[in-house]
């Protein structure tokens, strides 16, 4: 109320019952003080009758704004209350909760089953901590300020609490770095155990963060908000920052499995990563994710493409000098075996989906490029065989590669993929290189001991040291050389019997008299019996002892023949 200038008010009666009226109009000005006083301080202007009771009524409503505006004061009742029920929130957080017990399966190697398990809500804080802390939370909701000060303490206290989680898990480990000239190798432990401790904190301590804040808060954007706060702050990120670190290192072919490992990590998460993550306080971690999603499907793509040609490159090098299996050959067709498995093979062709959807770009086919890295290994065989300056080595050497590839490939993904008459092919090669090998070598020493029914003596003592001076020749010579396979071996080593000791004992029983090619202890021309050349034959071509300990799985195999160097420096043996 307000009254003009020009206005003049009619004197107020003085009597009993105007006082009644003067007190009722404080206890109802009481009520609004601020109002209250601007009306009467407008009143007080223009009234001259009752001036008394209109200053104390003035003075007692100025009271009262006092005590109101001590009450919203921060030390004063109602500040009192809330710091009160802040100091409840945050005892009740701190005194209740407790790390989350590691699992031992995450110390192994990961091939055991899991005994990761996925408690309730209710286990991480006792029901009636949540329900107390949803209350306190309750009182402060028609004040903003207030619900921000909760949530930074909920913050706090469970942002510490996850840490310390964290501490049981050893992650130092994600702050290495590497760069391009490092190998994967180098940090290959660490690498295998990120997968299982980002999905640990993922789907077990991040699930329950999240779903616990939705409980205590309520409204959405404020437990949202809450929840990014505290994975954020907890170092999520530093998870992010290791998988680049694997992106970065070196190009090699061991590092194409830890990216598919890698993939298939972030795949299985990928639902999670959206939901906790989708929000906008998570931006820049939403593009720090997509960094690291590109940088795996990008290294994988380039690994994989270029599997073919680092192949060719090993044409370069020169072969086992015994005649054996190169590492290499073991090497491609074992990692090749392992690309076609099923697991391995699904998120490849995933990823080559992906990579030819960002790149509007023909997808690469998996079965196709393996195909093409079979062939570059078939050509640089027949680059190396030509290498050989000795036509019988070339020969073991194409035998034990060709028995290699038909027997050990039969039967397996690769094996269905090169087909049938591939393998057949191989087969075939087997048999033609071995009937060469015995007649490049030990086919023209039969020849040696002609038999003639008029030779002399003299003639006959000749050939004999010629056959035998040929035999120890081939025999030292081919000392070093090596049949991988033992039936092959077996079977190579009979024949060369069949070939040269009926001719032999025939030939000595004939022209000395020696039954079944037995020598006498005097005599001086035989060195060797047929029974001896028979026992020498057989002991042949046998692998060294340290070329029979085979790599027992394929990251052994990929230690023991990459090692860093499946690149153009690398030994083709």
């Amino acid at each position: 109320m307000s009254l003009g200038p020009c206005s003049r008010p009619t004197p107020l009666p003085t009597s009993p019952s105007s006082s009644l009226a003067s007190n009722d109009s404080v206890t109802l000005l009481t009520n609004t003080c601020k109002l209250a006083i601007m009306w009467v301080q407008d009143v007080n202007l223009f009234l001259q009758h009752d001036h008394l009771n209109v200053c104390k009524t003035l003075h007692l409503l100025q009271e009262l704004q006092e005590v109101e505006k001590c009450c919203l004061l921060d030390q004063g009742i109602l500040g009192v209350a809330f710091t009160v029920l802040e100091d409840e929130f945050e005892n009740l957080l701190i005194q209740n909760s407790l790390p989350i017990q590691v699992p031992s399966s995450l110390f192994s190697s990961g091939d055991e089953e899991s005994d990761v398990s996925y408690p309730s809500t209710q286990h991480v804080l006792p029901f009636h901590v949540v329900h107390n802390l949803k209350a306190i939370v309750a009182c402060f909701s028609t004040h903003d300020n207030q619900v921000d000060r909760c949530v930074s303490i909920y913050v706090k206290a469970r942002t510490t609490n996850f840490e310390t989680s964290l501490q049981g898990l050893d992650l130092d480990y994600l702050e290495i770095s590497l760069s391009e000239f490092d190998s994967v190798q180098d940090i290959e432990g660490y690498i295998d155990k990120w997968p299982r401790h980002l999905e640990f904190v993922v789907k077990h301590m991040l699930e329950l963060e999240y779903t616990l804040c939705e409980h205590v808060f309520g409204q959405q954007e404020v437990w949202t908000d809450c929840f990014s706060k505290i994975a954020l702050q907890s170092g999520i990120h530093r998870f992010i920052k290791f998988g680049n670190t694997i992106t970065k290192a070196k190009k090699e072919a061991i590092k194409l499995f830890k990216l598919l490992d890698a993939f298939t990590a972030l795949d299985n998460l990928r639902y999670d990563f959206n939901r906790f993550f989708g929000g906008k306080h998570c931006f820049e971690f939403q593009n720090q994710t997509r960094d690291l999603i590109k940088n795996v499907v990008d290294g994988i793509f380039d690994i994989f493409h270029e599997l073919s040609a680092h192949v060719q490159l090993q044409r370069l090098m020169d072969p086992p000098p015994d005649g054996s299996v190169p590492r290499l050959v073991s090497f491609v067709t074992e990692y090749a075996e392992e690309l076609l498995d099923d697991d391995y093979r699904h998120v490849l062709d995933q990823v080559l989906e992906i990579h030819s959807s960002w790149y509007n770009a023909n997808k690469v086919l998996v079965a196709v490029e393996v195909q093409n890295i079979i062939k570059a290994l078939e050509l640089n065989l027949e680059t190396w065989t030509r290498r050989y300056e000795d036509n019988a080595l070339s020969c073991i050497f194409m035998m034990n590669t060709s028995c290699y590839l038909s027997k050990h490939l039969k039967g397996t993904r690769l094996g269905d993929l090169m087909g049938e008459s591939w393998l057949t092919r191989h087969e075939d090669r087997v048999e033609y290189y071995t009937q060469l090998y015995l007649r490049e070598s030990w086919g023209k020493i039969p020849s040696l001991l002609t038999n003639n029914d008029r030779i002399m003596v003299i003639d006959v003592k000749n050939r004999i040291k010629g056959f035998t001076e040929a035999f120890d020749q081939e025999y030292r010579k081919q000392s070093g050389w090596v049949l991988c396979d033992n039936s092959l071996r077996s079977k190579t080593c009979q024949l060369i019997v069949e070939v040269i000791v009926p001719v032999y004992k025939s030939y000595m029983y004939k022209y000395l008299g020696l039954v079944e090619g037995r020598v006498s202890p005097g005599n001086k021309y035989v060195k060797y019996s047929s029974e001896r050349v028979e026992n020498m034959v057989s002991s042949m071509l046998q692998p060294k002892y340290d070329s029979i300990i085979k790599c027992t799985n394929l990251m052994d195999k990929i230690k023991s023949v990459v090692a860093g160097r499946f690149s153009p420096t690398a030994v083709a043996a």
